[in-house]
């Protein structure tokens, strides 16, 4: 089987998808597959670079890798892909979508505000959020661009900043508490891992990809507590109509799980949260490879009836 690794993108997140292609590539099995890199640095690139494949294995992260855009190419093009389809990529990569999705099915989540243009800026709304607050770019991931918020004085200038990146700002309320991320896999749940900032305040960009820049480990919640946890994470999974992997990024406060948004795409770096997840239910890097592309196969042949151009 011909697996095209698809990494690189269009987005901000170019590096940290770059750095997710080269260890996919590193940790599957070349006497399984033909590995075959497919770095894209323009979309038009994608239709000849990715011929006679069988598979494209998306290492890609941020927009057109996580929105729906890719996915919806290579159904056109018959090439199967890793990971969630269409619908669940793009509204995943919406936060403001997200949050009002698992609002409605009841699941706990920071409030927030969403904004498309410097005009619509309220101060006023932010201060009945309360301070502090975090200002981030509603569609963008790895917490790049993303500030803490203290006061009045630094908030326009945070969504300034964030709208020479994005083209809707959102402003969520910060949550204090233990931060921990559920990973899923087929439909059931990994092992939980706590995280813990080394050097940030919060889990921020240095913290998520620097080598010690926290210490992420298995936790052991109490039952009661465990089972909430579990609860959140599936029915935001189901409510998104995840499918094949997700991770679900969610913080602990007074005992409730606040989901803070889903990774249909979520890193695949050798500091990466779901490598490390699967390691504790047993499975190598290798192995969590393989069962994402086979899962991801029989995935798309169902979405297809059964059937699958080059499958």
């Amino acid at each position: 089987m011909k697996v095209g690794v698809i990494m690189g993108g269009v987005s901000s997140e170019l590096n940290v998808s770059m750095m997710t292609g080269k260890e996919i590539m590193a940790k599957l099995d070349q006497s399984q597959y033909e590995v075959v890199p497919v770095v894209i640095t323009r979309t038009e690139e994608l239709v000849e670079k990715t011929k006679g494949i069988d598979i494209a294995l998306l290492a890609l992260h941020g927009k057109f890798g996580e929105d729906g855009t890719i996915q919806g190419a290579l159904e056109t093009m018959g090439i199967p892909y890793t990971g969630s389809g269409v619908m669940s990529s793009s509204m995943c990569m919406n936060k403001d979508i997200t949050k009002k999705l698992l609002r409605y099915e009841g699941v706990h989540t920071p409030d927030w505000l969403c904004w498309n243009s410097m005009e619509e800026c309220s101060v006023e709304a932010v201060e009945q959020l309360g301070y502090p607050v975090i200002v981030k770019p509603n569609s963008g991931g790895s917490s790049i661009g993303a500030q803490v918020v203290l006061n009045r004085e630094s908030l326009l200038k945070a969504v300034e900043a964030v709208f020479a990146m994005d083209s809707t700002v959102m402003i969520e309320r910060y949550t204090a508490g233990d931060e921990i991320t559920c990973s899923i896999l087929n439909g059931k749940l990994l092992p939980h891992l706590g995280i813990r900032a080394n050097q940030s305040t919060w889990f921020d960009y240095q913290a998520k990809y620097e080598d010690g820049g926290a210490i992420e480990e298995v936790i052991q919640l109490p039952p009661e507590l465990d089972a909430l946890v579990g609860e959140a994470a599936l029915k935001s999974y189901r409510a998104l109509h995840c499918s094949v992997y997700a991770r679900v990024d969610m913080i602990i406060q007074n005992g409730i799980p606040y989901v803070l948004e889903i990774n249909t795409l979520p890193g695949m770096t050798s500091n990466s949260l779901l490598p490390k997840s699967a390691q504790a239910a047993g499975l190598s890097f290798q192995e969590l490879l393989e069962q994402i592309i086979a899962i991801s196969l029989e995935q798309r042949r169902k979405e297809r009836g059964g059937q699958y151009v080059g499958c």
